[in-house]
C-alpha cells in the first residue's frame, strides 16, 4: 500500500499588515500506520481534517481520540503530539495560517489549547483542500481568492463551534468530574474505597462531590456505589457457580453477614433465596 503526501504552499507576496491573518500552505496525506508528529512546537496555527482512519492527539494532559468527521488544531508556542492509528491510519488533509488576526478569531470558537477537538462542518472542510488547490491555479487573483477561502473556513468554524457561555463550560465541567467518578466506582468497586478517596481524586471538597452526584444521578455517591456493587452480585448470583461468600468478597465486602443485610435491603431478598429463585 502506498501512502499520498502532498503539500501545497501559497506563494502570494506578504500581506501589507504583517499582523494579520494570512494563509500559508495547505497539504494532504494518506498517513502510514503509526506515522506522528512531536511531541513538537510551531510558531503557526495549523488545523489538520480527518477524511478516514483514526488517530490520537495529546496536548497538556489530556489525550483525544480523533475519528473521521472531525478536526484538530495545533496553536503557536504549544506542545502537541498526534499519531495515527496502528491499523487505521487517518488520512487527513491541513491548513496553516498565522497572524495575531486569527487569535482574536478563534477566541470566538470553543476550541482551545485544551480542547484543540472540533467537528467538522460536512460541506466545506472536507473539500477544503481541493478548493485551495484549484483556487491556486486562477492566477493572478488566486491567492486572494485562497485568503477568501480562509476566511469563509473560520467563518463556518465559528458557526459550526461557537464559544461556550460561562454556563456551558461549568457545566461540561461537572459532567466531566461525574464521569471521572463513574470511572473510578466502576474499576474499584470490589476494594475498599471511600468517597473521602474519590473526592482527593477529583481534587474536590467531599460535599461539593456528593451534591454533584445527587443533582446528576438523584443519589449520593455511597448510594450509587451500594446500588452497582448489588447489581454486580446479583449478576455473579444469577451465574449460580458461585457461593455467596465468593460474591460478597468480589463485590468489596468483608464482613458477610453485612453484605447478606445490604443485598437483602436494597434487592428485597437473601442473596441465598435471590440466587434460588434466579437460576432454577
Amino acid at each position: 500500500m502506498s501512502y499520498l503526501r502532498i503539500d501545497h504552499y501559497n506563494y502570494a507576496k506578504p500581506p501589507h499588515d504583517p499582523d494579520g491573518l494570512h494563509l500559508i500552505f495547505w497539504g494532504k496525506e494518506a498517513c502510514a500506520p503509526h506515522h506522528s508528529f512531536g511531541p513538537g512546537i510551531r510558531d503557526i496555527y495549523k488545523v489538520h481534517f480527518v477524511h478516514s482512519g483514526q488517530g490520537i492527539v495529546r496536548t497538556g494532559n489530556r489525550t483525544f481520540e480523533v475519528y473521521p468527521g472531525q478536526g484538530f488544531l495545533s496553536f503557536p508556542d504549544t506542545r502537541i503530539y498526534y499519531q495515527a492509528d496502528a491499523r487505521n491510519p487517518w488520512t487527513y488533509s491541513w491548513i496553516a495560517f498565522q497572524g495575531k488576526q486569527a487569535a482574536e478569531i478563534l477566541s470566538r470558537t470553543a476550541i482551545s489549547k485544551d480542547q484543540p477537538v472540533f467537528p467538522m462542518d460536512v460541506m466545506l472542510m472536507p473539500k477544503l483542500y481541493d478548493t485551495l488547490v484549484q483556487l491556486q491555479e486562477q492566477s493572478p487573483s488566486g491567492d486572494l481568492r485562497a485568503q477568501m477561502a480562509l476566511l469563509d473556513f473560520l467563518s463556518t468554524l465559528i458557526e459550526t463551534f461557537p464559544e461556550r457561555s460561562a454556563e456551558q463550560v461549568r457545566r461540561t465541567t461537572q459532567m466531566e468530574y461525574i464521569h471521572r467518578s463513574l470511572e473510578f466506582l466502576h474499576a474499584h468497586y470490589n476494594e475498599q474505597i471511600s468517597i473521602g478517596q474519590l473526592a482527593a481524586l477529583l481534587g474536590l471538597d467531599r460535599k461539593y462531590v456528593s451534591a454533584l452526584f445527587k443533582k446528576e444521578l438523584g443519589l449520593p455517591p455511597q448510594q450509587y456505589l451500594l446500588q452497582y456493587r448489588m447489581k454486580r452480585a446479583c449478576e455473579m448470583l444469577r451465574e449460580g457457580d458461585y457461593t455467596v461468600s465468593e460474591v460478597a468478597y468480589a463485590v468489596g465486602y468483608q464482613d458477610i453477614p453485612l453484605f447478606s443485610k445490604m443485598f437483602k435491603k436494597t434487592i428485597g431478598l437473601s442473596p441465598k433465596a435471590y440466587q434460588t429463585n434466579t437460576t432454577k
